[in-house]
């Protein structure tokens, strides 16, 4: 096999392969005598067919798996005996395959790129210092109040964190259209759920009393029936209940999952939670910071094609997640290349940093992980052999335990000064709900 190897740029690569047309007809040769074995052919018995009407029959077919074949094995050895390392699959560019002739091929490729990752012992981090107070917690339990609201029926008029139960008919033009009615539908006055001119109309009205509501639905509506459309609402309110919040009892302890140790016992589990939440924040402020070093202090070149696999799966899982199914209208790339670049860079930065330092992935850190995910499910012992049969799932979860690991290993080298904080600047609890 003769191979010429040809730098195009800082990671292309040109390869030139050149297999001797001994070797393919030997290969062509062996493939059609183990066919004409079996072969069952028109008027002959099985495996008696003569090798020439069995080459005639299937040399073409045969020729054709065996360059395809031929092409791989021997990419993978030119690859291997040049010493060089694909980002991605290959380019073939032109393939010359006749019959009698050596086969030759022409492959463009990006290899990784060869560096050495600058030592951590010269990064700086900065470690969060908090604890979970007994205020948080007094703080979490207001906030648990606050999802189990009672609602008790009054005889005045709606006012705002009232729940009100109405009926309603809506017509646009004289005529009802789909979805603008019900019945005994309740909503919190305030809360955002209905449109804002339904709640104004409402707001003030008494139990039993019926008003008529002008709503413009906004052109964005959801439903393209009504969007941009004015209606007509006859609004009936049947009750309306002023809300106020659980006394913190044993009843309130059990809707949370805690029957024994009342107030005291789910203290106790509100702490724990906290402070696992805390632990995984002060985790993840850790990792932003080594990241954000690790990107700063290696700069390398990375290959174009694994940057444009990167951007493709940020455009889909954007996609995916506004609800578009339709491949022709995944969002722009515009805005995701340098994201992609930089995780593409750092997973070549951390994957080698892995390799260097002989970094072995920890089973318990992934059986951590894995009940950590399952814990969140009803099912969790289903969830778990679901995962545990899922060769990608757990891959993504040994994936993620091994870069937890060094992380850990970066932390326990660099210089690490700790920084003052509390829980809700960690975790954002109480930020943006007046807690």
């Amino acid at each position: 096999m003769q191979v010429s190897l040809t730098p195009v740029g800082a990671l292309e690569r040109r390869l030139e392969v050149a297999v001797p047309a001994q070797r393919v007809a030997g290969e062509i040769d062996q493939r059609l005598k183990n066919i004409a074995r079996t072969a069952r052919l028109k008027g002959f018995r099985p495996g008696k067919a003569p090798f020439v009407v069995v080459k005639q029959q299937f040399g073409s077919q045969v020729q054709s798996e065996v360059v395809t074949d031929l092409m791989r094995e021997s990419f993978a050895a030119a690859v291997d005996q040049e010493k060089l390392r694909p980002a991605t699959d290959p380019r073939i560019e032109s393939v010359s395959a006749e019959a009698g002739a050596d086969l030759r091929y022409v492959a463009v490729f990006e290899v990784l790129p060869e560096f050495k990752v600058k030592p951590v012992e010269t990064m700086v981090l900065e470690k969060p210092d908090a604890a979970v107070t007994e205020a948080d917690i007094d703080a979490m339990l207001e906030t648990m109040r606050k999802q189990r609201p009672v609602f008790t029926p009054v005889e005045r008029e709606a006012r705002d964190t009232d729940q009100v139960v109405v009926d309603f008919e809506g017509r646009i033009n004289g005529e009802l259209f789909q979805g603008g009615s019900g019945k005994e539908i309740p909503f919190v006055l305030g809360a955002g759920r209905m449109l804002k001119e339904f709640e104004a109309g409402v707001r003030g009205a008494r139990p039993g009393e019926t008003r008529t509501v002008k709503v413009d639905f906004p052109a964005d509506y959801g439903s393209a029936e009504v969007a941009g459309k004015s209606a007509e609402f006859t609004v009936t309110v049947g009750k309306v209940e002023e809300q106020s919040l659980p006394v913190i009892d044993e009843e309130f302890c059990q809707a949370f999952g805690v029957h024994e140790g009342g107030v005291e016992a789910l203290r106790i589990e509100i702490r724990k939670s906290m402070e696992r939440e805390l632990a995984e924040a002060v985790r993840n402020r850790l990792r932003v910071q080594v990241m954000d070093a690790l990107h700063r202090d290696n700069s390398i070149e990375v290959p174009k094609a694994m940057v444009e696999q990167q951007v493709q799966a940020m455009q889909v899982d954007m996609a995916r997640r506004m609800g578009v199914k339709d491949a022709s209208q995944l969002p722009s790339r515009e805005g995701f290349e340098e994201p992609a670049r930089r995780r593409v860079a750092l997973g070549l930065i951390v994957g080698e940093l892995i390799r260097a330092e002989g970094i072995k992935v920890e089973r318990e850190r992934v059986n951590t992980r894995l009940a950590e995910l399952v814990a969140a499910y009803p099912n969790a012992d289903e969830m778990r052999r679901q995962y545990l049969q899922s060769p990608d799932a757990m891959r993504q979860i040994e994936s993620a335990a091994l870069e937890d690991q060094l992380i850990d290993w970066i932390v326990g080298k660099a210089t690490v000064t700790p920084k003052a904080a509390s829980f809700g600047e960690l975790t954002g609890f109480g930020q943006n709900s007046g807690q």
